[in-house]
């Protein structure tokens, strides 16, 4: 936490039309400016009236909600999970895209999901069912296996102790204004903009 105890929306890490055609910079700009900026708008305003906790960090506040304030837990967990999972979600994705996972994290794809084309079959399927707003990822647990799962709304793996590897968003501001109601076409398509070297880093972190 900073200094003055707000948390900051963070710049995109790539221009607003970098990841076009998948993405569109309109949706960009709403999703990253607006949508964004609302979760650490938030999150500052709650944590202003709880000094005990202003100072904990996005992985303090989300993987151990035991510690929050009952009052307001479930806000917390909402608003430092929409800055989080949104941190990740950028960081994920790169106007540089190398087609499939690599090094490290392919051979732990392939021995845990048989190949990288059965893994992207199950990933898609688990976004596709998906229900109302939340997320898909790739997740690994302590001893680097890994698997899939969905989250509601904005909340985060790290919750449930798991590390998080590559996420996709499956609130509608993240695809409508392009795909409209064809979700399924956002998910093809994000393939192509996932930024699997950043993905083999977030595997072999410890």
């Amino acid at each position: 936490m900073p200094d003055n105890k707000e948390f900051k929306l963070e710049p995109l890490p790539y221009a607003y039309d970098s990841l076009e055609p998948y993405i569109d910079k309109e949706t960009m700009i709403l999703h990253h400016d607006k949508h964004h900026q609302a979760y650490v708008d938030n999150l500052n305003k709650i944590l202003s009236t709880h000094p005990e906790i202003e100072y904990k960090s996005l992985d303090q506040l989300l993987s151990n909600p035991t510690i929050l304030p009952r009052d307001v837990r479930q806000s917390i967990i909402n608003n430092a999970g929409g800055v989080y999972n949104h941190n990740f979600f950028w960081s994920i994705m790169s106007p540089n895209k190398s087609g499939q996972a690599k090094d490290e994290l392919l051979k732990a794809i392939e021995k845990d999901f048989g190949s990288f084309e059965s893994f992207k079959e199950k990933f898609n399927k688990s976004a596709l069912n998906t229900f109302g707003s939340g997320w898909t990822w790739l997740v690994s647990n302590d001893d680097g296996e890994l698997a899939i799962m969905s989250t509601s709304n904005q909340d985060s793996p790290i919750t449930s102790g798991v590390k998080p590897i590559i996420a996709i968003d499956l609130w509608e501001h993240s695809y409508y204004l392009k795909y409209k109601n064809e979700r399924n076409k956002y998910i093809e398509n994000w393939w192509n903009v996932v930024n699997w070297e950043q993905a083999n880093k977030n595997y072999l972190s410890k």
